[in-house]
C-alpha cells in the first residue's frame, strides 16, 4: 500500500527533502530516496511500504536481542522491505536490499489494526519492528505503535540508529525500548561497509536515553574490521557514558552476503571484548550467537548471583524477586512485567 510520508518538506521544482533518517535525501519528482521505499510523486513524498509486511513472526524477545525487556515473553516481529544502509555483511540482504536492486516492493498487506489484532491473538506482549530497518517503514510503525499502546502492548525497535532527532521525538511516546546496532566506532567503517556515518548513530543513542527509551546496544564483532582493543574500548566507554546499566550485546560474526572471505569470530575475541566492556564499568555485557556460553546469562552486578540463565533464545532459569536479586536485593535495570 502507499501512504503519504511523514517528516518531509517540499522544495522548489517539485523536489522534496526527507527528514526521517540522517541521509536527509533530497528527492526529485519520480525518484526514490536511498532506502528505495520512499518516492517523490509530483512533489509529494510517499511511503511505498505502508502496511506491506515482508515478515510477521512470533519470536522470543531474547532473539531481538533484548535481555532486559520482559524476559521470556513473546514479541510479534514485523518488517517491510528496504533499508537506509547497504551493509556488506547483512544477514537479511535479500529483503533489506530488494528495493534497491530490483525496485520491487514485496509483501502482504495488513492495516495497523490488523497487525495488532493478530499480535494479541497469538499471545504477543510486544510488537518488534525488526529484520530490516524500522525507520524506513516509519509511517506503518508509528500508526501500529499507537494502536498497540491503546491495546496494552509495548513497542520495541531493532534499529541501526541512523534516524533524525525529529523521528525519535515523534515516536518516543509510544516506543518502550530500542536495540541499536553500534556497528563500529570508526566513521570510515560506516562509510565503506554500510554506506552511512557514525555520528548520527551516536546522537540517536544519546537522544533515546534522554527521552526515556530503554536502550540496549549490539555490536557484531567482525574479525580484523572492528575488533581491535582500541576500538572496543572506545565503544565500551561511549556506552558507559550513556549509562553503565546499558546492556552491550557482542555478537559473533559468520560469513554473510559480500563478506564470505572472512572467518567466523573466534569465541576468544568475544570474551576479550566482554572483558573490555566490564573494565569500562558496564554492568551487563553479553556474548551472542554462541548458545551455551555463560556470557549469555545475566548476573547481579553487585553480588554475582545468577539471575537469568539463557541458552540461545531460551530462558533456562529465571531467578528474580520482581526485578531484584533475591540474594542481596539489588535492582536489575530494565523493563519487567
Amino acid at each position: 500500500m502507499i501512504e503519504e510520508a511523514m517528516l518531509y518538506e517540499k522544495l522548489e521544482e517539485r523536489q522534496v527533502r526527507c527528514n526521517l533518517c540522517a541521509h536527509r535525501c533530497t528527492i526529485k519528482s519520480g525518484k526514490r530516496g536511498i532506502c528505495g521505499v520512499r518516492e517523490n510523486k509530483e512533489g509529494c513524498l510517499y511511503s511505498l511500504v505502508y502496511g506491506t509486511l515482508i515478515a510477521g513472526n512470533l519470536d522470543p524477545i531474547e532473539k531481538k536481542p533484548f535481555f532486559h525487556v520482559y524476559p521470556s515473553s513473546k514479541s510479534y516481529s514485523i518488517a517491510a522491505v528496504g533499508c537506509n544502509f547497504s551493509c556488506a555483511f547483512c544477514q537479511n540482504h535479500d529483503i533489506s536490499q530488494m528495493p534497491r536492486t530490483t525496485r520491487m516492493i514485496a509483501g502482504e498487506d495488513f492495516l495497523p489494526a490488523e497487525i495488532i489484532a493478530r499480535a494479541k491473538k497469538i499471545g504477543a506482549e510486544t510488537i518488534a519492528y525488526t529484520y530490516t530497518e524500522p525507520t524506513i517503514f516509519f509511517e506503518m510503525a508509528y500508526d501500529t505503535a499507537k494502536i498497540a499502546v491503546e491495546n496494552g502492548l509495548k513497542n520495541v525497535f531493532v534499529t541501526n540508529g541512523f534516524m533524525t532527532i525529529e523521528t525519535i521525538e515523534t515516536i518516543s511516546s509510544y516506543l518502550s525500548a530500542a536495540n541499536v546496532d553500534l556497528k563500529s566506532f570508526r566513521d570510515e567503517f560506516y562509510k565503506k561497509y554500510c554506506g552511512a556515518r557514525l555520528n548520527p548513530v551516536l546522537d540517536s543513542l544519546k537522544k533515546m536515553k534522554e527521552v526515556g527509551i530503554w536502550v540496549e546496544v549490539t555490536t557484531l564483532l567482525i574479525p580484523t574490521l572492528n575488533d581491535s582493543d582500541e576500538e572496543l574500548k572506545d565503544i565500551a566507554q561511549f556506552i558507559a557514558g550513556l549509562g553503565k546499566e546499558t546492556p552491550w550485546h557482542i555478537s559473533r560474526f559468520h560469513p554473510q552476503f559480500k563478506m564470505q572471505n572472512l572467518s567466523s569470530t573466534p569465541i576468544a575475541s568475544l570474551h576479550r571484548a566482554a572483558k573490555i566492556g566490564k573494565e569500562a564499568g558496564l554492568k551487563y555485557v553479553y556474548s551472542g550467537n554462541v548458545p551455551g556460553d555463560k556470557g549469555e546469562s545475566t548476573y547481579c552486578f553487585k553480588c554475582g548471583n545468577l539471575l537469568i540463565e539463557r541458552y540461545g533464545f531460551r530462558i533456562a532459569a529465571l531467578n528474580l524477586k520482581g526485578n531484584k536479586c533475591p540474594r542481596c536485593g539489588t535492582e536489575l535495570e530494565g523493563l519487567f512485567i
